[in-house]
C-alpha cells in the first residue's frame, strides 16, 4: 500500500465524512467539483487508509487510470485464487466478479481503492464487488460516475488551509512576514493542494527567494503559457500549469529532456532504471539523467516511492504538461522512437516460457509496453519489420502466459489478431502469424476445437499469401500435426508432419536446423505410436545433422541426446540411454549455467531413467534438485513445477511412501487446476496419478470417482481413440475388477489370462 505525504493538511472533516459514509454504504466517490485535477483526492484517499487502516484487515490499492478495472483484478488475484473450470472460458469482466465473491481474506472488512477513474466504462458493475465486507474508494474528475455510491465532492483547500500548508513547507516565521501576499498567492494557485505543494517545494529550494519575487515569477510564468492555453481552462488550472511551468523554468535544459521523455511513461509507478535504459537510447546523456533526478525530485516534480528511490511517481498533471512539452518539442519524434524501440526490445526478450526472474526483471516495462499497443501503434514507423507490431503486444501475452494468467495473455493475442487484421488487412502474413500464436494459447490449455480451425485458417492464408512452397507453410503444417498428436489423431498427423519435413527438405536442403526439427517432430510421433523402429533412425539423423550444423556445443544438440536417450529408455535400453542423458545434461549445465529450466529438465530425465531401473536412491536427489531449481527459477505456480511434483510422488509411490507421496500428487493435481482449468489433459493426468496411489493401498471407492473425473477429461479433449484415454479405462476397469474380486492386479491379470470367460461372469455379475 503506497503511503501518503507528510505535508498533509486540511482535510479533517473530508477524512470523517469518508469513513462515516462508508459505514452507511459500501462506497464512496470522491470528485473535485468542476472536474478539477490537483484538488487532492488521491492524497485524500492514501491518508485515509492510512488513518483507519486498524478498521480493515486488508487494503488493496488499484489504479485504474491506463486498464480497466477487471483487468487490474484479474491480474492481482489470479496468482493466489483458483478460478474454477466453469469460469475459464468467462468474459474479464465475469472473472472479475468471481474472485470479487472469492476475495482474500476471508472474512473482515477489507478496503479497495480505486484510484483515478477515467470514466464510468473503467468500472463495469458485473467487476465491482457486492459484498459489503468490502469498502471502495474512488476517486475520480467525473462527478457522474455512479448513482449506487455516496458522493463526496472535495473542494479546493480554504485560505486558512492553504496558507498552512505553505508553513508546512517555509516554517510560520517567513509566511508571517507576507502574510497579506501569502494570501494573494494562494488565491492565484486557486488553493489547489498540488499547485501550492509545488511552489513550497519551490521555496524550500530557493531559500532566497520572498513570497512576492515568487509570485513575480509565477505571472511571469502563466503569461508565457496564456498564448497556447486553451480557452476552457479552470482559473485553478491555471495556477497549476504555471507552477509547473515556474519549476520547470527552473530546471537545465537536459533536465527538461528527460522531462519530456517521462511524459511518454504511462501514469504508473516507473522504475528509473528503464527510465535511465531508454534515455540512453534517445540519446540523453547519463550525466543528464542524474542531474534531472536530482532536480526534478528536489522540485517535486516526481516523487520516490520507495526508500531506495528506484521507483518514481509522477502526478497526472504534471505527466501531461510533461507530454505536451514534448510534442511541440524538436525531439518529439527521437525521443518517441526510442520509446517505442526500447520497450520493443525488451518484449522480444521475453520468451514463451520465462523464467520467475525475468518475469521480475520486465514487470516494469509491461504496463509501459501495455499502454504502447493501446495508444501509440500509430507511432510504430515499420510496424512489419521484425514483426514490430505483434510484439506490441507478443511481450504482454508472453509475460502474462508465463505466469498462468491466461485471460490476459488471451486478452493480448486477440488485440494483435485485430491490431493486424485492422492495420495490415485480412491477408497479410502479420494476421496469420496472430492467428497461429493465439491458437498456440488454446492448444497449451487443452482448447483443441478452438486451436484448430485457427491454425487451419492461419495455414490457409500462409498458403494463399505466399504460396505452398514456403517455409511458413511447412512450420504450419508442424503445427496442426502437434496439435493432432496432442489429441492421439496420430494417422491425421503422420502425413502433415512427412509433408512439412519434405517441405523443408526442398526449400532449405537437407542439411538444416528445420529439417532436423522436422525429424525429431516425425520421430517423436512414431515414438508416441510405440512404432520405435522407424523413430531411431530419425532421431540419429537428427542428432547428427544438428552436431555437423551447430557444433557438438549446443542447446538444440542437448535436445537431440534427450530425445533419443528417451526412445532408449521406452525400449528399455537403459544402458544405451543413460550415457545420452549424462552428456545432455552437462552440456546444458556448460551452455546455460547451473540454473536453467533445461537443466532441471535434465535432472528430471536422468532421475526417470534410474527410477525405472529401480535405483531410487539415486534418482530422489536429482528429483528433489530439479523440483528446487525449478520452484526458484519459475516460481511455485507453474506447470513444470507440478510436473517435478508428480515426478517425486512417482518415486515415493514405486518404493510404497505412500504417506509421503499422497501429498505431493494432490499439491500437483491442485496447481494443475489452478493454472490449466479443470478440463485439461494435464489434470486428467494428476488425477490419473493420484488414483493409481489409491489403488496401490486398496482405496478403491477413493481412486474410483478420479479414475472417472481423468476420463471425462481426457474423453472431451484428446477423445476415446487416444492412447492415454485407453490407458486409464483400463485402469479403471481394472479397479472395479479388483474392487468385486479382492485379488491383487497380477492375481486379476493372470486369472484373466488363464480363464478368458471369467471376465464375462464377472462383469454380468
Amino acid at each position: 500500500m503506497r503511503h501518503g505525504s507528510p505535508n498533509f493538511v486540511g482535510r479533517e472533516d473530508e477524512l470523517a465524512e469518508i469513513h462515516a459514509k462508508l459505514q452507511e454504504g459500501q462506497g464512496v466517490i470522491v470528485c473535485a467539483v468542476e472536474g478539477m485535477g490537483g484538488v487532492g483526492k488521491t492524497e485524500l484517499a492514501l491518508q485515509y487508509a492510512t488513518r483507519y487502516q486498524q478498521e480493515y484487515v486488508a487494503r488493496y490499492w488499484l489504479s485504474l487510470r491506463e486498464m480497466g478495472l477487471a483487468q487490474a483484478v484479474v491480474t492481482m488475484a489470479s496468482p493466489y485464487l483458483d478460478l474454477p473450470e466453469a469460469m475459464q472460458s468467462a468474459s474479464l469482466d465475469e472473472q472479475a466478479a468471481w474472485y470479487w465473491q472469492n476475495w482474500l481474506p476471508e472474512s473482515g472488512k477489507l478496503l479497495v481503492i480505486l484510484d483515478d477513474v477515467p470514466k464510468a466504462e473503467s468500472i463495469p458493475d458485473l467487476a465491482m464487488p457486492i459484498a459489503p465486507r468490502v469498502k471502495v474508494l474512488v476517486t475520480t474528475r467525473e462527478r457522474s460516475l455512479r448513482s449506487d455510491f455516496k458522493q463526496l465532492l472535495l473542494k479546493v483547500l480554504t485560505q486558512g488551509k492553504a496558507i498552512t500548508l505553505f508553513i508546512k513547507f517555509v516554517g510560520l516565521a517567513k509566511v508571517k512576514k507576507e502574510n497579506r501576499v501569502v494570501a494573494e498567492l494562494c488565491k492565484k494557485l486557486g488553493y489547489l493542494p498540488l499547485a501550492i505543494e509545488l511552489m513550497g517545494e519551490y521555496l524550500v529550494k530557493n531559500r532566497h527567494l520572498t513570497f512576492a519575487k515568487l509570485t513575480e515569477r509565477l505571472n511571469l510564468a502563466d503569461a508565457s503559457l496564456a498564448k497556447d492555453r486553451s480557452a476552457y481552462k479552470s482559473y485553478g488550472y491555471r495556477g497549476v500549469e504555471a507552477a509547473i511551468q515556474l519549476s520547470w523554468d527552473d530546471i537545465s535544459a537536459g533536465s527538461q529532456r528527460v522531462a519530456m521523455l517521462l511524459g511518454l511513461f504511462a501514469p504508473v509507478e516507473i522504475l528509473w532504471e528503464l527510465v535511465a535504459e531508454i534515455g540512453a537510447s534517445a540519446e540523453i546523456t547519463e550525466a543528464e539523467l542524474n542531474e534531472a533526478r536530482g532536480q526534478l525530485d528536489s522540485l517535486h516534480l516526481i516523487q520516490p516511492v520507495d526508500e531506495e528511490c528506484n521507483f518514481y511517481k509522477i502526478h497526472t498533471l504534471v505527466r501531461e504538461f510533461f507530454g505536451a512539452k514534448l510534442l511541440k518539442a524538436e525531439e518529439n519524434h527521437q525521443f518517441r522512437q526510442a520509446f517505442i524501440n526500447s520497450l520493443l526490445a525488451i518484449a522480444k526478450q521475453i520468451p514463451q516460457s520465462p523464467t520467475r526472474d525475468l518475469i521480475a526483471e520486465v514487470a516494469p516495462a509491461i504496463p509501459h509496453l501495455d499502454m504502447l499497443s493501446r495508444e501509440m501503434l500509430g507511432d510504430i514507423l515499420n510496424p512489419e519489420e521484425d514483426n514490430n507490431l505483434y510484439w506490441a503486444f507478443g511481450g504482454v501475452g508472453r509475460f502474462y502466459y508465463g505466469q498462468g494468467i491466461y485471460t490476459l495473455a488471451e486478452d493480448s493475442h486477440l488485440r494483435c489478431l485485430k491490431a493486424t487484421q485492422e492495420l495490415l488487412g485480412d491477408r497479410h502474413p502479420d494476421v496469420a502469424s496472430s492467428l497461429n500464436n493465439l491458437a498456440a494459447l488454446y492448444e497449451s490449455q487443452g482448447r483443441y476445437e478452438e486451436a484448430e480451425p485457427l491454425y487451419q485458417e492461419a495455414m490457409q492464408l500462409w498458403r494463399e499469401l505466399l504460396g505452398d512452397r514456403h517455409p511458413y507453410v511447412a512450420s504450419s503444417l508442424n503445427n496442426l500435426a502437434a496439435l493432432y498428436k496432442s489429441q492421439g489423431r496420430y494417422e491425421e498427423a503422420e502425413p502433415l508432419y512427412q509433408e512439412a519435413m519434405q517441405l523443408m527438405r526442398e526449400l532449405l536442403g537437407d542439411r538444416h536446423p528445420y529439417v532436423a526439427s522436422s525429424l525429431n517432430n516425425l520421430a517423436a510421433l512414431y515414438k508416441s505410436q510405440g512404432r520405435y523402429e522407424e523413430a531411431e533412425p530419425l532421431y540419429q539423423e537428427a542428432m547428427q545433422l544438428m552436431r555437423e550444423l551447430l557444433g557438438d556445443r549446443h542447446p538444440y544438440v542437448a535436445s537431440s541426446l534427450n530425445n533419443l536417450a528417451a526412445l532408449y529408455k521406452s525400449q528399455g535400453r537403459y544402458e544405451e540411454a543413460e550415457p545420452l542423458y549424462q552428456e545432455a545434461m552437462q552440456l546444458m549445465r556448460e551452455l546455460l549455467g547451473d540454473r536453467h529450466p533445461y537443466v532441471a529438465s535434465s535432472l528430471n530425465n536422468l532421475a526417470a531413467l534410474y527410477q525405472s531401473q529401480g535405483r531410487y536412491e539415486e534418482a530422489e536427489p536429482l528429483y528433489q534438485e530439479a523440483m528446487q531449481l525449478m520452484r526458484e527459477l519459475l516460481g511455485d505456480r507453474h506447470p513444470d513445477v507440478a510436473s517435478s511434483l508428480n515426478n517425486l510422488a512417482a518415486l515415493y509411490k514405486s518404493q510404497g511412501r505412500y504417506e509421503e507421496a499422497e501429498p505431493l500428487y494432490q499439491e500437483a493435481m491442485q496447481l494443475m487446476r489452478e493454472l490449466l482449468g479443470d478440463r485439461h489433459p494435464d489434470v486428467a493426468s494428476s488425477l490419473n496419478n493420484l488414483a493409481g496411489l489409491y489403488k496401490s493401498q486398496g482405496r478403491y471407492e477413493e481412486a474410483e470417482p478420479l479414475y472417472q473425473e481423468a476420463l471425462a477429461i481426457l474423453m472431451a479433449t484428446v477423445g476415446e481413440n487416444h492412447p492415454y484415454t485407453q490407458s486409464v479405462m483400463s485402469a479403471l476397469m481394472l479397479l472395479k475388477l479388483q474392487a468385486i474380486t479382492g485379488l491383487d492386479a497380477t492375481a486379476l491379470v493372470e486369472m484373466i489370462q488363464n480363464n478368458p470367460d471369467a471376465l464375462m461372469r464377472l462383469f454380468q455379475q
